[in-house]
């Protein structure tokens, strides 16, 4: 490998210290490359040898193991943020798979740019926001995408996927089905709505967020008004890193809302939220997606719950996050976790899907 990507001895950082769930030991080699050609380069060194590897990114969907990580573990972190040509109207980014996702949206939002604003406060890199079609407050990812840079590992050669390529769906892609590469590049469409974060930006589509505006759903707000309406519901929840605050040191929301037939939604009580989901399929059943939380705490499990003696538990702000309270173990997040799905099956029937990698 590159003598920029090679690690310095002693320099293999604990996985608790790149994710933010602060779980998991060290790896047996580690490698953050400085650039695109870099990372490239080093990837395909690593996907010709018979030895384990890990990607990382932001580390904000990972559950890493209190042993390590028996191999590699290739960092991505390269940055920045270009803007390339583009239609009238239309601005288009390319942006490096490292550059932190919130440090995008921020970007975007000072510029007056519209159509990812209310994805402000993801933690997390740009590289891994396609995996996930990660969404919030009635924006998702997929619908500002318009292609990803990846390294095939099979191929071992530089692909450009249209976003049509990546079978987005609900926190969903081709990269959760089996299909490997590693992004490199993510590249966006933006609105051009102004020159500051006074422009007004995407119709507010998410009731919660309307509110916390003081609109009706559908209304136009200054862009700046947005993304700060966001953070703070992001904050009230537990979603925004803070060093001071336990509740905050999680992977975000630990499980999915399902996605169940119609009919079988009715069986439940009255009072269960459920939404009706954009792509039916062409056949079968009319499907609706459930709250995660309401399942959660309706099994009687609230706000703060831990097991006995555990040092991970349920934030105390949001019952889809899972905490670490301070020296937590991998072992005691999965159980949680485990524990958590018991219940929910026991008394809806239902398996919730966990949203972060568990390694």
């Amino acid at each position: 490998m590159s003598e920029q990507a090679a690690p310095t001895p002693g320099a293999i950082p604990a996985l608790s210290a790149l994710t933010t769930l602060r779980v998991g030991g060290a790896s047996e080699a580690y490698f953050a490359p400085a650039s695109e050609s870099e990372l490239v380069e080093t990837a395909r060194e690593l996907w010709s040898q018979d030895e384990p590897w890990l990607i990382l990114g932001g580390g904000s969907n990972t559950v890493a193991p209190d042993d390590g990580f028996p191999g590699t573990v290739l960092h991505v972190a390269t940055r920045g943020i270009d803007r390339i040509e583009a239609p009238e109207g239309e601005v288009r980014l390319r942006v490096q798979a490292g550059e932190p996702w919130d440090e995008v949206v921020a970007h975007a939002v000072a510029n007056g740019w519209a159509g990812i604003e209310a994805l402000s406060g993801i933690p997390g890199s740009t590289g891994a926001v396609p995996v996930q079609n990660v969404g919030a407050y009635g924006q998702e990812v997929g619908s500002a995408l318009v292609a990803v840079d990846v390294l095939d590992a099979e191929s071992l050669e530089v692909r450009r996927l249209a976003a049509s390529d990546l079978k987005l769906g609900y926190r969903d892609s081709i990269f959760k089905h089996g299909y490997q590469g590693l992004i490199t590049a993510v590249e966006l469409r933006l609105t051009m709505m102004g020159a500051d974060a006074s422009a007004l930006g995407s119709p507010v589509a998410y009731g919660q967020l309307a509110a916390a505006l003081g609109v009706d759903v559908g209304t136009r707000v200054p862009l700046g008004d947005a993304r700060e309406a966001v953070l703070a519901l992001r904050r009230s929840k537990g979603m925004v890193l803070d060093p001071l605050d336990a509740d905050t040191f999680s992977a975000g929301s630990f499980f999915t809302n399902p996605i169940v037939p119609e009919a079988f939604a009715r069986s439940l009580p009255g009072d269960a939220p459920r939404w009706p989901v954009a792509d039916q399929p062409d056949e079968g059943p009319v499907l609706v997606k459930l709250s995660a939380a309401w399942l959660i705490e309706h099994s009687g499990i609230g706000r703060g719950f831990a097991l006995p003696g555990s040092r991970a538990a349920v934030s105390g702000k949001h019952t889809l996050a899972l905490t670490n309270r301070g020296g937590a173990t991998a072992a005691e997040i999965v159980q949680l976790a485990t524990f958590i799905q018991a219940r929910v099956s026991s008394d809806f029937g239902i398996n919730l899907q966990p949203e972060p990698v568990i390694l």
